[in-house]
């Protein structure tokens, strides 16, 4: 952006940070749908997988040298169907590349502000889709890896952490709720952009074309469309500012919440970093293990009495049968997704009145107890008890993910939380490895020793309890900082003094920004997200509804 001098000093560009300095009169109750709209977007990376079994057949005659074809094969052919083993790497590399840029840049968005940031995640998400419509459209595999993969990726990294500092320095009040309710978005990405992508192939589908491309450009443009919304209406608060009426809890009040900041450059010196960064793992990796085999984990410990035909293993049914409970199954994992979007704000709301430490002991001693008697409940044959275990256990995975910020700030302080999470979320990364790892290969294991139903998961099952364990040991060792890597009073004020909000303290001075009412700019940004997110509820809940009919 080009600048204009004024009075000896450069106007800002519009994304720079000081064009967001927030106005007197500014409702802070606008900035949770500006961080919703972007994790609303990006968190279609969680429904990626609509697009695979329609990829997987998108050629109509391949050879029969396909069925040998190498990974390297797979990247170039113009000849072959891509197998979704291949398709499935955009997954991971979602994850990977999200946990990397957060790290990588997260001291960036500290410097320039939340808009720059979200601005630069829109272009990444977005172009990265349109190339992967390009590599559908040509049938080359590597321009979906680079586009939706590693561009996409990028993307998301930016996207999941530009809203994290800022909601946290607007709602010093409520960490908890602020980071949840953006965080929830991010959740409810596959819940309202899965059914969206649907309808989409479905409109442009063909008997020759399952109308991916075209649905990647339609959903390019509107998650655009929504994204450049979100950054340009983040603002952030003037420094020192505080919500009217509100004063920071005394320094004896609670020894987990700290009265100063901890540096970037230092964070990762803590032992205190080390051990949230095993906390998020381990929690993490518990979750995502069960929610990427959550269909197949249904289909076989209930099998034929999903359908009301008592005792008929998973092996017996015919074609048709397992036609019927993989939609049964289906309808399972969007309710697992449904309480993981849910957990999201739950939890990170119940943590503002139970303190973070004690909201991750609950997460930990109840998983464990669920994960334990969840071998029991499939044994017994009851659904009901199995599946309602396993809607809890996933909406403190999601709690985890929205509670974590929260944390972080309270340990470091909020002057660098956003490129602390930005490195903490390297455990986010670790996890999308680790999880599936573990719940593929034992249950892998388990069935070449001749387990089957239920008893190919109960050794899987005990290793994620024991997992649960490791980040409980970790959550009790998280003790507050100590105060040799507190930044002195100084330092804090020059690092104030170097960005506009010191500035706008200086020229609005003490003033009401948020009187804590929704007028009717904050009605009408809450009910344009608030519709999306909606339609997606139902969406799911009327899926789900054959997981209990039987």
């Amino acid at each position: 952006m080009s600048s204009v001098a004024t009075g000896g000093r450069a106007s800002p560009g519009l994304l720079d940070r000081e064009r967001t300095i927030a106005k007197p009169g500014f409702n802070r109750w606008l900035v949770p749908p500006a961080a919703l709209a972007i994790h609303l977007c990006i968190g279609m990376a969680y429904g990626f997988s609509v697009f695979w079994l329609p990829l997987s057949g998108a050629l109509q005659n391949t050879p029969a040298s396909c069925a040998d074809m190498s990974l390297a094969t797979a990247l170039v052919t113009t000849d072959c169907n891509w197998r979704i083993a291949d398709l499935g790497w955009i997954y991971t590399l979602f994850f990977v590349l999200l946990g990397c840029s957060a790290a990588i840049w997260g001291g960036w968005l500290e410097k320039v502000g939340p808009r720059k940031a979200g601005f630069v995640a829109a272009i990444c998400w977005c172009s990265g889709i349109a190339i992967a419509a390009i590599g559908v459209k040509t049938h080359q595999l590597w321009l979906m890896w680079l586009g939706a993969g590693v561009i996409g990726g990028i993307g998301l990294g930016l996207g999941y952490i530009s809203p994290v500092s800022t909601l946290i320095k607007w709602f010093p009040d409520r960490r908890g709720m602020a980071t949840g309710m953006a965080i929830m978005g991010f959740g409810g990405g596959a819940m309202v952009g899965s059914p969206l992508a649907s309808r989409l192939m479905a409109h442009f589908a063909t008997p020759v074309d399952p109308g991916v491309w075209q649905t990647f450009l339609c959903m390019a443009a509107i998650y655009a469309v929504f994204m450049m919304s979100g950054a340009f209406g983040y603002r952030v608060p003037p420094a020192g500012w505080r919500p009217e009426g509100w004063t920071p809890p005394a320094a004896t009040g609670n020894a987990m919440i700290t009265q100063g900041h901890v540096h970037l450059k230092n964070a990762h010196k803590t032992p205190q970093f080390w051990l949230l960064w095993l906390v998020l793992c381990m929690n993490v990796s518990a979750g995502i293990g069960i929610l990427g085999a959550a269909s197949p984990l249904l289909q076989e410990i209930f099998a034929g009495n999903l359908i009301g035909l008592p005792g008929v293993p998973f092996a017996e049914l015919n074609a048709e049968q397992k036609m019927q409970i993989a939609a049964i199954a289906a309808g399972f994992t969007s309710l697992l997704s449904l309480f993981n979007i849910a957990g999201r704000f739950f939890w990170a709301s119940a943590s503002d009145r139970f303190g973070r430490k004690n909201t991750y002991f609950i997460f930990f001693v109840l998983g464990i107890a669920l994960y334990a008697s969840a071998p029991t409940f499939a044994n017994w044959g009851n659904q009901v008890l199995f599946v309602g275990a396993f809607c809890v256990i996933l909406s403190m995975y999601g709690g985890g993910f929205s509670t974590i910020p929260a944390y972080l700030a309270d340990i470091f302080g909020t002057q660098f939380v956003g490129a602390i999470h930005g490195r903490i979320l390297t455990a986010w990364a670790t996890a999308g490895i680790l999880g599936p790892v573990v719940v593929n290969y034992i249950r892998q294991y388990q069935i070449s020793q001749g387990f089957a139903g239920a008893d190919a998961y109960t050794m899987t099952i005990y290793v994620l309890c024991g997992l649960l364990v490791v980040g409980l040991i970790a959550n009790a060792l998280v003790r507050p900082v100590n105060p040799k890597w507190l930044m002195s009073q100084e330092e804090v004020a020059a690092l104030q003094a170097q960005s506009a909000g010191a500035a706008a303290k200086v020229e609005y001075g003490s003033y009401g920004i948020d009187k804590g009412r929704f007028d009717l700019p904050a009605l009408l940004a809450w009910t344009a997200i608030g519709i999306p997110v909606v339609y997606g509820c139902w969406f799911t809940l009327v899926k789900t509804a054959a997981l209990f009919a039987n």
